[in-house]
């Protein structure tokens, strides 16, 4: 039998300005999620929806969880297969549509992990637990859009 894991948080909209959401421009997107035991997460809109661009958003959010995802299970993956990881920097993107519709969508998120192994000879098996890790990452299977990874793998001076 499979295991469940349950996740919850609270989001509160913290942004009513004084006049609630009488208009569009009236009011602010900020808000607060709240998971218990750990610290507030202040976050907005995207400022392309009037949020603040100094805080995280939703689109944000989502492209950094594929990319702790991937990072945690590639980083599982080599301390079990005796490969020693010394770094790992993903500078990761995403790409959304507008569509009047639906709203909008993600068309695509792009991980590009640079990793840093101690051992040559672990390399082509370091390449390979990129391509199990994007296949074990519970995020990556739960998006309905494509999740690319693009890594390099540099071996420590």
């Amino acid at each position: 039998m499979p295991k469940t894991h349950s996740y919850s948080a609270t989001v509160t909209w913290t942004g009513n300005t004084g006049n609630g959401t009488s208009s569009y421009r009236d009011y602010s997107r900020e808000h607060v999620v709240d998971i218990d035991g750990k610290p507030q997460l202040t976050a907005s809109a995207d400022p392309a929806f009037r949020g603040d661009p100094g805080l995280h958003n939703p689109e944000d959010l989502l492209v950094a969880s594929l990319s702790e995802c991937h990072m945690l299970w590639f980083l599982a993956l080599c301390s079990t297969s005796g490969i020693v990881v010394t770094a790992y920097r993903d500078d990761a993107s995403g790409a959304m549509v507008e569509d009047p519709d639906t709203g909008g969508h993600f068309t695509e998120v792009v991980l590009r992990p640079q990793v840093t192994i101690t051992d040559p000879a672990m390399l082509p098996t370091a390449e390979k637990l990129h391509e199990q890790a994007h296949r074990k990452c519970y995020i990556a299977n739960s998006v309905n859009f494509p999740v690319r990874h693009e890594p390099e793998i540099h071996i420590a001076q």
